[in-house]
This record gives C-alpha cells, structure tokens and sequence, in this order.
C-alpha cells in the first residue's frame, strides 16, 4: 500500500477515528512538519481542534536521519543507548546536538505558537499523529511530553510503522492506529507517491485554518 500524499494518509486515518469525532475532551497534536498535514485531516474531519506536540529528533552526527533519541517541550528526553553505544557518539558531540535541537524547538514554539498560552491537554484525549514512525524516538518523546500534562488517555495515529515500533507503541499508549505495518520499512518516503517537504509557512497555515474552520463549525451549531 503507497499513499498519494499526506492528505490521503490522514483521510484514511480520520476513518478509524470516527468515535472520537464531536467531543468536546479531544484533541489532535501533529508532529511538526510532516505529521501535521497528517493532523489536520483527522482534525478536519473529526471536528476537533488541531494543535502541535513539539518534538525533535537527535540525529547522529555522522548520520543525523538515525535518532540516538528525541527532545520535547518541558525538558522531556527519551534517548537510544544502544545506538549512542553502537555509533560511538561522544559526550561532547551528543552535547553539541543536543544544544542544536533545542534551539530549534525553541525556535518552532514560538514560530507555531507564539505568544498562545501553553498547551493544556489535561483530561483531554489526546491524538498523536505524525507521517510515519521508524524507531519512534521522537514519537515516544512526544508521549513523554504528554504524559507530564495528565491527559485522559494518549491515542497515537500514524500511517505507517514497523511492527516491532508498533508493539513498543502498544505497550505506552491507549490505542495505537496504523494503516500499514511493513517488515522492511525502508523509509517512510518509499510509502507515499508524494512526501514532499513539509514548510513551517504550511504548518502555521494548516493550524491557522483549522482554528476557523473549527470555529465556523461552532457558530452554525
């Protein structure tokens, strides 16, 4: 199974998730970029509100597309001891990544939140999304985060996943949804027809639009 693109995969997705469509305790979080394309279309047709869980991924420096672990908001880290081990990754050099991404996170809160109060998902149902997971280092940080804001439960949607990724996910959230399950993954690009990259103009865009749309949605009702 390839998707088209990331819309396609979040409207398959969206069909999984119809019993949480109208309720007023959830709400979707995309991983930005990629995931919140994704997010936007389980939003859309879920009618809840749209927002992002703000992670990142610490690459190895000589390979920086593996995650050694990943970072979020509110000092959450999950790190891969047994990448860290296997690459040889120095101190100093996990450091200096480490430095790196959490100025970029910083950096994409207040791009996509700006001066927005900070997320509060407490009793909500929670909706993690992103394009694709590999290792999930990143994903599994984002469930830290969210863990920390005590929210009713953690559902993860997500379009494409290993089975042994899956299996971990399982074992840390209330539900897991994903459409295909590959035992060669490859790359979560090798599963769409388009995985172009997703721009931070398109991510403040989509989260732009879901808010009035949502907002329209209120006022008919």
């Amino acid at each position: 199974m390839q998707f088209k693109n990331r819309t396609e995969a979040g409207q398959l997705l969206a069909s999984r998730l119809i019993k949480y469509a109208n309720r007023s305790d959830v709400i979707v979080l995309g991983l930005p970029r990629g995931g919140v394309p994704v997010a936007y279309e389980i939003a859309k047709s879920l009618h809840v509100p749209l927002d992002v869980c703000l992670v990142r991924k610490l690459g190895v420096p000589a390979h920086k597309e593996l995650a050694m672990g990943a970072i979020g908001q509110g000092n959450a880290m999950k790190l891969n001891p047994e990448i860290i081990k296997s690459w040889d990754v120095s101190q100093p050099a996990f450091e200096q990544v480490l430095a790196t991404e959490k100025q970029e996170l910083q950096r994409r809160y207040h791009l996509y939140r700006g001066r927005d109060l900070p997320l509060n998902v407490e009793d909500q149902i929670v909706i993690l999304v992103d394009d694709g997971v590999a290792t999930g280092s990143t994903l599994f940080a984002a469930i830290e985060v969210m863990r920390s804001h005590h929210p009713k439960a953690i559902v993860v949607a997500v379009p494409v996943a290993p089975p042994s990724t899956y299996q971990q996910l399982e074992y840390q959230v209330s539900q897991v949804i994903c459409l295909v399950q590959p035992k060669l993954l490859k790359a979560i690009s090798f599963w769409y027809e388009d995985f172009s990259q997703t721009s931070d103009v398109e991510v403040q865009e989509l989260l732009s639009k879901s808010q009035q749309e949502l907002s329209t949605l209120s006022h008919l009702n």
